[in-house]
């Protein structure tokens, strides 16, 4: 090749050398460019979302929306008190009104203002009364000699699902709210009348054994309905008690009934409970059961209904343990916050979703573990009480700032009661929900930026 050739392809080697270094340089230029774009794009997206969650987060949360109103006034108030809204500690005026403001709704007492002594029960309910199911001995004077060696009139009888005991020879008997005493009468006179004896003979009606009655309680009680009362649990291990004659039990009692239909509700009338038996009415003053005073109880049989009047109010005196209060609440809990992630980490159990007849909301909160912990995110938690007017059957949703009801002196002002069935769910503070999400939209930017770059 002559120099003049050599010459030209050397600068030609040159030149595509030179374009082939631009050309790598400018694209080098276009990709960091493109990476800074999706990066910053990224950025703001981030920055854009975390601003949202801070400034939600920390905000006020939205009040819930209910038809039940909290007013002394308002004939639409909500069923406690305490469900209002806290007024901010700085315009606290007056303070531990609650239970005034529910007072000040109710209806007189049906059965007056319990100034006056309570009269003793009827002496038809503090007798002995039979009710289908029993088993009764009855005995006849001189059985033997009527027919033979056998005794034929005397032995066990259950009395039928009519309320009826049947005798061979002489037919049945009605057994069924009578004492003793009436039934063995009748039957002395039908073995006269049948002249199995010339004249009428000595006869004797034992109870022996008390039999499941079923009787119906309505009215201002959580779990109106039928029931069976006196159902036998379990057996009896005291042989003199199998063999003795004669029945006693507790199982058939007015407050039994009461308290296996749920208990009395925070309304209801105490003063004039009801009693309805054989076309008769009886009314009962129950105020010293939840008082802690003596109480003459009255042993109910078949066919009995109980009817438990309401003050149409909320009443804190009838929150109480008792004999006819609720044996205890069932709650459902929810505690999703951090760090726990979940409802068994935080020790929701069984301790934390059965609770005291009486526990306040705070004390719930406080079971499902959602006070305490580090101020600087705990501090601002929040919890949402779900509940149920058991007079409309309309549902409420009260919110409260644990830290809030924490520090203010007037929280039993606004510490409402918890009713059977009522729910409770724990939401985390601000600062919680922005690390949170932080945290979550800083692994998705992460993964968005090494994207980008590959």
């Amino acid at each position: 090749m002559s120099s003049p050739d050599r010459l030209l392809s050397l600068r030609i080697g040159r030149t595509l050398r030179i374009d082939l270094a631009r050309r790598r340089d400018y694209r080098a230029h276009k990709d960091r460019a493109e990476d800074e774009k999706n990066v910053r794009q990224a950025a703001g997206i981030i920055l854009a979302v975390l601003g949202t969650v801070a400034l939600n987060g920390c905000g006020p949360q939205g009040k819930a929306d209910n038809l039940e109103i909290v007013d002394r006034a308002a004939a639409d108030a909500a069923y406690q008190a305490q469900y209002r809204l806290p007024v901010p500690r700085s315009q606290a005026a007056d303070i531990l009104v609650a239970k005034q403001m529910n007072a000040d709704r109710c209806r007189p007492w049906a059965g007056g203002d319990g100034s006056k002594a309570a009269s003793p029960l009827p002496a038809e309910l503090r007798r002995e009364s039979l009710s289908d199911g029993d088993l009764v001995e009855v005995h006849v004077e001189g059985d033997q000699a009527v027919l033979g060696e056998q005794a034929i009139f005397s032995g066990d009888y259950i009395i039928s699902r009519e309320g009826t005991i049947k005798l061979p020879f002489i037919g049945a008997f009605r057994a069924d709210g009578r004492t003793p005493e009436s039934l063995a009468a009748e039957i002395a006179s039908a073995l006269e009348r049948g002249e199995f004896y010339n004249e009428a003979p000595r006869v004797s009606v034992l109870l022996s054994d008390l039999g499941p009655v079923r009787v119906t309680v309505a009215g201002a009680v959580f779990e109106p309905s039928p029931m069976d009362l006196g159902k036998p649990e379990g057996t009896l291990t005291d042989e003199r008690r199998i063999n003795a004659r004669g029945a006693s039990t507790d199982a058939r009692n007015l407050t039994v009934a009461l308290r296996r239909a749920g208990g009395v509700r925070p309304d209801a009338d105490l003063s004039a409970v009801e009693l309805r038996r054989g076309g008769r009415s009886y009314r009962f003053d129950l105020r010293p059961v939840i008082e802690g005073r003596a109480f003459q109880d009255v042993m109910l049989v078949s066919g009995d209904e109980v009817i438990v009047p309401s003050r149409l109010c909320f009443q804190d005196e009838l929150m109480v343990p008792s004999p006819i209060s609720p044996p205890g609440i069932s709650l459902f809990l929810s505690n999703l916050i951090q760090p726990t992630q979940g409802n068994a980490p935080a020790a929701v159990g069984r301790e934390a979703r059965s609770v005291p007849y009486g526990t306040r909301m705070m004390q719930g909160i406080v079971g499902t573990n959602c006070v305490g912990g580090v101020r600087a995110t705990n501090a601002s938690r929040s919890a949402a009480l779900f509940s149920r007017n058991p007079l409309t059957d309309v549902s409420i949703v009260v919110e409260r700032d644990v830290e809030d009801m924490r520090v203010r002196q007037d929280r039993d002002d606004y510490d409402p009661f918890l009713l059977p069935g009522d729910a409770i769910a724990c939401y985390d503070s601000g600062v919680t929900n922005v690390a949170d999400a932080a945290r979550i939209l800083g692994i998705v930017g992460g993964a968005a930026l090494l994207a980008g770059a590959n």
